[in-house]
């Protein structure tokens, strides 16, 4: 059973904003909740194990506001620390924690990673499986992606499919004997116990559940990226609409239609909605066209709205110009894209 913390009887229901520094990262916070509890359900990662105050990771410094230690019921001073797993908030509150990191701050670090298991899961993508070491020490944000680093060749890059929470790190890999680089990639992990890799990268993440809803579109593989976002949200208390609008080239390209369709069943926030050309003699490009405009006939709100989108930087550009078009705010339109292949 789990033992309620003694709450001040006129703070029963009030509910506290809480910021943290030097992340810039906001939650909201209930009176009889503790301050790691109301974070965890924000989908922030704030590092912890013991969850009684013990161990000491989830250690704060209290900038401004009222707080309240469960352990002594004393108020806790102002530049005072504080564990968030025996604190409550008493007013809104601002904390100084170094440990929790804003969207692309986690600095990328090479890990020797084992390779669990590598399978074909469509005729042409393949679902891998790495264990690295200390996992519990690796923070990375729900989006974000790493490097297979093999010897004497150019490090690629995938995304990362698995919740930042998830044991084991999971990649969709799309590779054929005609595609060099990634075939080359799929035998070494098929041969090999052990591979290196580097990560987190990227900047189109979320190191916290968004306060609007979200639109997500993938082409292709880029539906890994998606697939890690989803599995993080699910974990919080996330209940904005979240749409899914995932493009491809023909149905077998689809390789986990299922999964999501499994999403669309058991999450009532989420929609799926896939975009299938369908047709072998198109040009692809043609097939990005197919799905921007699928994407307009959404009916959503642009002005309220979060889009994150992964795929080739034709079908990027090409989607973020028509939604700004109509009327989102391009600050809410996240791509690593932008980041890798800047337009002049």
């Amino acid at each position: 059973m789990k033992l309620r913390p003694i709450v001040p009887t006129d703070m029963a229901g009030e509910i506290f904003r809480i910021r943290l520094a030097p992340s810039a990262l906001t939650y909201s916070a209930a009176a009889d909740e503790t301050l790691l509890e109301e974070a965890g359900k924000a989908g922030i990662a704030v590092p912890a194990a013991c969850r009684n105050g013990v161990c000491e990771l989830c250690e704060a410094r209290l900038l401004s506001g009222d707080a309240l230690n469960t352990r002594n019921q004393q108020l806790i001073p102002v530049t005072g620390r504080l564990m968030m797993c025996r604190t409550l908030a008493l007013s809104d509150l601002q904390l100084e924690i170094h440990a929790v990191m804003a969207s692309g701050d986690n600095q990328p670090r090479k890990f020797q990673a084992k390779v669990v298991d590598v399978r074909s899961i469509s005729h042409d993508v393949y679902r891998v499986e790495l264990q690295l070491p200390r996992r519990r020490e690796l923070s990375f944000h729900a989006g974000q992606y790493l490097s297979v680093n093999l010897p004497d060749t150019d490090p690629c890059y995938f995304s990362i499919a698995s919740s930042p929470s998830a044991e084991l790190i999971e990649l969709h890999i799309q590779a054929t004997p005609e595609w060099v680089s990634a075939q080359r990639v799929i035998d070494a992990l098929t041969s090999g116990g052990e591979v290196t890799v580097e990560l987190p990268h990227g900047r189109a993440c979320l190191a916290a559940a968004p306060q609007k809803p979200l639109l997500l579109v993938a082409a292709g593989t880029g539906f890994a990226q998606m697939k890690s976002l989803v599995d993080y949200l699910r974990e919080t208390s996330y209940n904005e609409p979240v749409k899914l609008y995932w493009g491809v080239r023909r149905h077998e390209d689809m390789y986990l239609r299922s999964l999501a369709q499994q999403w669309q069943e058991e999450w009532p926030p989420f929609t799926f909605l896939p975009v299938v050309g369908d047709d072998e003699d198109n040009d692809w490009s043609g097939h990005h066209d197919q799905l921007v405009r699928t994407v307009l006939a959404s009916g959503m709100d642009w002005n309220n709205v979060e889009v994150h989108a992964s795929g080739s930087p034709t079908m990027v550009y090409t989607l973020m110009d028509a939604l700004v078009d109509e009327g989102l705010p391009q600050e809410a339109f996240f791509s690593d894209v932008l980041e890798y292949a800047p337009r002049g």
